[in-house]
């Protein structure tokens, strides 16, 4: 006797892939309703170390979200589950001191901002023409280089006549390495430490630099399918943890010492580099 295809059929693997969520026609419960007990609370662990860490030096959320959910997730849904925390967190971090402050930090770096995403622009029409792994190989040997150069006593000294070309050119660096890997942050911050920038205004540029990109991918992942009714819920799950750690990292923050900030945003950052190598090197 043959049996009934469509009521004996047994799930397709790929029907858990993020990609063909549209077809099979998942609830709004979406990952969550498939998650384990385990994988959830791990899941929330990982976003609040991510959550943690921003408060504390401003950046590298993305990094341990991908990182850490991408060990136990399919890498199309640890990217849409980043997304919503990513938004929030650079929303209060670029706020957190009011609209005035926001603005002023902003008018402050607005032509190493605007450079750095009409270089975005135009860098990602030329994705397909550079290998990913050569990228992340070029970008992660510079940024762990002149990290630890400046963990080992080297400081970078930006001189009046040589701000503006120095400005601009690592502003070309760093959306061109956005454009083409999606990572343009180690070259900003390597810039603003070269500064010697306050960290309360380091943080708060950076929120801003990083507001607008994560709006930018928000947008871009409810046109791919990648934020869609089966990601969202767990995105938004994050949100929260996020939010609440890194609140406790900001406490953290404003008990440190510049130089200790400092100190602690180059070991964060080479840590990033060293895994930008890891990719290049392992994928």
């Amino acid at each position: 006797m043959q049996r009934n295809k469509n009521t004996e059929r047994r799930p397709d693997a790929n029907e858990y892939d993020v990609a063909k969520i549209k077809i099979t026609g998942r609830r709004m419960s979406g990952i969550l309703a498939e998650m384990s007990v385990i994988a959830m609370v791990a899941a929330i662990l990982v976003v609040s170390l991510a959550g943690y860490v921003k408060g504390v030096v401003g950046f590298a959320m993305p990094l341990i979200l991908i990182s850490g959910l991408g060990s136990f997730l399919p890498a199309e849904i640890a990217i849409g589950a980043l997304i919503l925390p990513t938004v929030a967190t650079n929303f209060t971090q670029a706020f957190r001191t009011g609209f005035a402050d926001a603005w002023a930090s902003f008018r402050r770096f607005w032509r190493f901002n605007l450079i750095v995403f009409v270089t975005i622009i135009l860098s990602a029409q030329m994705v397909r023409g550079v290998p990913q792994h050569v990228l992340f190989l070029l970008l992660g040997g510079m940024v762990t280089f002149f990290t630890v150069l400046q963990l080992a006593g080297w400081r970078p000294r930006i001189y009046k006549g040589f701000a503006t070309a120095i400005e601009v050119v690592t502003a070309v660096i760093a959306g061109f390495f956005g454009g083409m890997s999606g990572v343009w942050g180690p070259p900003t911050i390597l810039y603003l430490t070269a500064l010697d920038i306050p960290k309360a205004e380091s943080v708060r540029v950076q929120g801003i630099m990083y507001l607008a990109g994560s709006v930018l991918l928000l947008v871009a992942h409810l046109k791919s399918g990648v934020l869609n009714s089966a990601t969202f819920p767990l995105s938004m799950l994050l949100v929260l943890p996020a939010l609440l750690m890194q609140w406790v990292g900001l406490k953290t923050q404003d008990r440190l010492d510049q130089a200790l900030f400092r100190r602690i945003t180059l070991v964060v950052l080479a840590l990033a580099g060293l895994n930008l190598l890891r990719r290049g090197l392992l994928g």
